[in-house]
């Protein structure tokens, strides 16, 4: 596997070492082994699955609020999205700042996104398939989001009329959020 950087500090790019032939592939996709040889020390403890019928759907910003805050690990198994994290820890240096990756079934590219960070996607494509691994588990008390089209983060997610569930289209701005990180640099 090969970590690579992005602008923000903690998400990483996860490029799996693929291993092809006539036959098709084999890849790993999570070993505790490879990821700490990279740096990274992660205690997985659920996968999440989703799927999204339609391009241009648009699904977050979403996080947990400490102390159930999820780091993620996620990929699209199908089709194609681009992915993108928010670094929502007051006080960070990169506060407000986000990464945009295109995560693919061609290219099995994987985003990690540390606990702090909020979380979305848009789909390129229709029949998305979309898996995930979180480092902690799902708290309904703690579940938050902000608003998709906040302008004091601006995310150019690439579309104009998104395709957005109740909660996306209410989500408060950050401004108004309750969200209780802080960066601990």
């Amino acid at each position: 596997m090969k970590k690579i950087e992005t602008a923000l500090p903690g998400v990483y790019i996860i490029e799996p070492d693929v291993h092809g032939d006539h036959r098709g592939y084999f890849m790993e996709t999570w070993s505790t082994r490879n990821f700490r040889e990279l740096g990274l020390d992660y205690e997985f403890v659920q996968d999440n699955e989703s799927f999204t019928a339609q391009k241009g759907t648009l699904r977050g910003i979403h996080f947990q609020n400490a102390p159930m805050a999820q780091a993620k690990l996620v990929r699209a198994v199908r089709g194609a999205i681009l992915d993108v994290a928010v670094d929502l820890r007051k006080g960070s240096p990169t506060y407000k700042k986000w990464v945009g990756v295109e995560l693919s079934a061609e290219n099995k590219r994987m985003l990690l996104i540390p606990r702090g960070f909020g979380h979305g996607f848009v789909t390129l494509t229709d029949d998305v398939e979309f898996l995930y691994k979180v480092d902690n588990l799902y708290s309904k008390e703690h579940d938050r989001g902000i608003r998709f089209n906040d302008p004091a983060i601006g995310v150019e997610w690439g579309v104009t009329e998104p395709v957005l569930s109740q909660k996306d289209t209410t989500s408060p701005l950050l401004a108004d959020s309750d969200c209780n990180f802080t960066y601990e640099g």
